[in-house]
């Protein structure tokens, strides 16, 4: 019988989808064989590991007491941008540390944002730009998810059609961002959507607006271009059951959009 789409998300309403991960599905062809999955299944699950740059998180701190309006920033050390409202952030996941701001080797936004999802308290330091409507001037504090108003994860090229492969064909070792390659081909790195990519086929039947799972939550894409998705999605309270693996690091995901805090407090 042919599968249609209408026809799972039927099934889906009426919670009799037949659900494999790409793992599972593997395992069971080796078995019985691609024919036979076919009428066992009707979603495969594709989520699995590639590594992707461009994901960071946009910060609301909440306004201080006098005001601040932020020229420069630090968390923990990584320096964050704050070109945007007077208390808005945005820590790239590969920003790495500055020296002289006391990090530690090979340390960088990803390293503080699984902190901050973690529940820990980091270091803060700002300038200011006074004015007349934000007289403070400094401003070294504490941080954490509590007093954090707003924090969202955002994930600019977070689903791809297909991508690249990284090989080295010369005599030395090249440092590069998908990590070290080999020199005589001695390896290559490649980064996609993982063993299965969803729109290879098509960008037809997902897209803007589309309601995907990611971690144990519904998420939605909300910018596509040029084969590839980019997802977005709101940050609060540590769940081992909503945790989703993006790098080395587990962010921790909220699904009713609620905000973390109400702003920073200061002694």
């Amino acid at each position: 019988m042919e599968q249609t789409i209408a026809a799972i998300n039927d099934k889906i309403i009426a919670r009799s989808v037949r659900v494999m991960t790409l793992t599972e599905l593997q395992k069971r062809m080796a078995t019985v064989g691609l024919e036979q999955v076919a009428t066992e299944v009707d979603v495969i699950t594709t989520g699995t590991f590639a590594p992707i740059e461009s994901a960071g998180v946009f910060i609301n701190l909440g306004h201080t007491d006098p005001p601040l309006r932020i020229r420069s920033c630090w968390i923990d050390g990584v320096p964050a941008y704050s070109g945007m409202g007077a208390v808005d952030l945005f820590l790239g996941a590969t920003q790495e540390g500055e020296p002289g701001e006391e990090t530690k080797t090979s340390y960088g936004g990803a390293h503080v944002i699984a902190k901050l999802i973690a529940g820990e308290t980091l270091p803060f330091r700002a300038l200011g730009i006074p004015n007349d409507c934000y007289p403070r001037q400094t401003l070294e504090t504490q941080i954490n998810r509590e007093s954090i108003n707003q924090f969202y994860l955002f994930a600019p090229r977070g689903l791809y059609q297909n991508f690249i492969v990284g090989v080295n064909s010369g005599e030395e070792t090249l440092y590069t961002y998908l990590g070290p390659l080999l020199p005589r081909m001695g390896n290559a790195v490649y980064a996609n959507p993982g063993a299965i990519a969803p729109l290879w086929h098509s960008l037809t039947a997902i897209g803007i607006g589309t309601k995907i799972f990611l971690g144990g939550g519904g998420r939605l894409y909300c910018l596509g271009r040029n084969a590839t998705l980019s997802l977005t999605e709101a940050i609060t309270e540590s769940d081992p059951d909503r945790s989703c693996c993006y790098g080395r690091f587990n962010w921790r995901c909220q699904t009713d959009g609620s905000r973390m805090g109400q702003g920073l407090s200061f002694s």
